[in-house]
């Protein structure tokens, strides 16, 4: 699974129309540059080809005062809703990605009905219950992973991870079934995005206006 375009087609729906500079500005905006392979090459280069797949859908509108090609908007189609929406839920139930997706998947999380975010992420739990299960019953003798040398420290290292994983996502749900934030048909979500002439105080240098 791609996180790129999990986040990049989040991006979009969130604005309901984005330039590509917008989608960049947002990404940097919530750290993503720093945890996932949104760099900005990455970013214009998932526009484009998920435009192609029919997945956005481009729009060409007027040219910069300066002089520069039409700026191109994206906005999602009904296949691109439907992607993001399977790509989000495998997010957040497949225990064996990477960490970038899940963190996008946390971070769309709200556009799920509360009680399916639940459901998904104790599907994780059970994921990872079972991943645990099996590696100590085949990998990790009775005597502790010293009894494999050093190697054994990777299958101690994993196990370790899974169990943090699993606690964290325990009190994730806990806090999501107490009441906290506010989930699809709840009222007005959260508003995560910047505007299109908000400074983003975390952008990682001076962008030229752009048109890709």
């Amino acid at each position: 699974m791609s996180a790129i375009r999990l986040l990049v087609l989040g991006a979009v729906r969130m604005h309901g129309r984005a330039h590509g500079y917008q989608v960049r500005n947002d990404l940097e905006f919530w750290g993503a540059h720093e945890w996932s392979n949104a760099k900005p090459g990455s970013i214009y280069h998932a526009l484009k080809q998920m435009a192609k797949q029919g997945l956005l859908l481009a729009h060409e509108v007027a040219p910069s005062a300066v002089g520069g090609p039409p700026r191109v908007e994206y906005e999602i189609t009904d296949q691109g809703t439907a992607e993001y929406l399977t790509l989000l839920r495998q997010a957040l139930t497949s225990y064996d990605q990477k960490m970038d997706m899940l963190s996008a998947g946390i971070g769309f999380i709200v556009d799920l009905p509360r009680a399916e975010a639940v459901a998904l992420l104790k599907e994780r739990i059970s994921g990872l219950e079972q991943w645990r299960a099996g590696v100590t019953r085949y990998y990790m003798p009775e005597e502790g992973p010293e009894q494999l040398g050093h190697i054994g420290e990777i299958m101690n290292m994993w196990v370790h991870s899974a169990d943090s994983e699993a606690a964290w996502t325990h009190s994730l749900i806990g806090r999501i079934e107490g009441g906290a934030y506010t989930f699809a048909g709840e009222g007005e979500p959260f508003v995560g995005v910047l505007a299109d002439d908000e400074p983003n105080p975390f952008a990682t240098g001076p962008h030229p206006e752009d048109h890709r």
